[in-house]
């Protein structure tokens, strides 16, 4: 039987990529409540009439809201509160990445990136966790990434949000080892959703374009993670191509990162003596 059979479940970026996948593998395992946010209003609701239609007694609510606004986080967990909505199981998939140098980097994008993908993953779990400590049971899922594990130039601030969610996983599932509560951080390298055209930015010409065969279908990632926590898994990082090199570049001395990014990583450095 799936252990997440009758479970709710609240999934921020819900509107495509993995966001969607986990609403819709959650609810063929048997999930009975599902509140999905995001801010592309026109794909939540498709999405929901789609889950709805396949799953007539599956209760669905769509949240079209920007989660990287401190203010709207505050609203949507009031609002839950009032609903009386408390999840069996929460999905922190919701963020962004930023493609290029620092330097380069526009203010307001990199306050957007860190809004949404710190501190909302932050509070929504903080305001999460107590309800399911009272239960004894509960599942949470916080989306990190392979970027995470290893300093990343021209990543920089995408990299170090997601070193944070896989660290802040880590610590809590120590904390709550043998209170019921899961906690698995999902670590996926390239996957094949939108990521690459939102990092890459416009009039740049570098653009995210990993190799197709280390790019894992998100069905995939979302199966795999499904189960990893169904097994109580700490980390998943989907796709045995992807898996060896980074659990090797993860424990490889930060000297001789440093001297192969310096020699592999020089274009960015003669985009800058060209301008200057």
């Amino acid at each position: 039987m799936s252990p997440y059979k009758g479970k709710s479940v609240l999934v921020t970026g819900a509107s495509a990529g993995l966001g969607e996948e986990f609403a819709l593998q959650l609810a063929k395992l048997g999930a009975t409540h599902l509140v999905l946010t995001a801010r592309r209003a026109d794909r939540l609701e498709d999405l929901g009439g789609r889950l709805m239609s396949d799953y007539p007694d599956l209760r669905v609510e769509t949240i079209s809201t920007d989660l990287s606004d401190a203010s709207v986080v505050t609203g949507i967990i009031e609002e839950l509160n009032s609903r009386q909505f408390f999840p069996d199981i929460l999905i922190n998939n919701a963020g962004f990445g930023d493609l290029g140098t620092f330097e380069t980097s526009d203010p307001a994008t990199v306050e957007t990136m860190l809004n949404l993908n710190v501190v909302a993953l932050t509070r929504l779990t903080r305001w999460a966790l107590p309800r399911m400590l009272e239960n004894k049971k509960g599942w949470i899922c916080n989306v990190g990434s392979t970027a995470g594990l290893i300093p990343l130039p021209t990543f920089a601030v995408y990299a170090a949000t997601k070193a944070y969610v896989n660290s802040f996983s880590e610590a809590i599932r120590i904390e709550l080892h043998g209170s019921g509560v899961h906690v698995t951080a999902l670590c996926p390298g390239p996957v094949e959703t939108e990521f690459g055209q939102v990092a890459s930015r416009e009039n740049s010409k570098r653009k995210f374009a990993p190799p197709a065969f280390l790019c894992v279908p998100k069905a995939d990632v979302v199966r795999q993670t499904l189960q990893a926590m169904a097994r109580d898994q700490g980390r998943i990082i989907p796709g045995i191509l992807v898996r060896i090199p980074m659990l090797l570049a993860e424990s490889t001395p930060r000297w001789f990162l440093r001297f192969f990014f310096n020699r592999m990583s020089g274009d960015f450095r003669k985009e800058r003596a060209k301008a200057s």
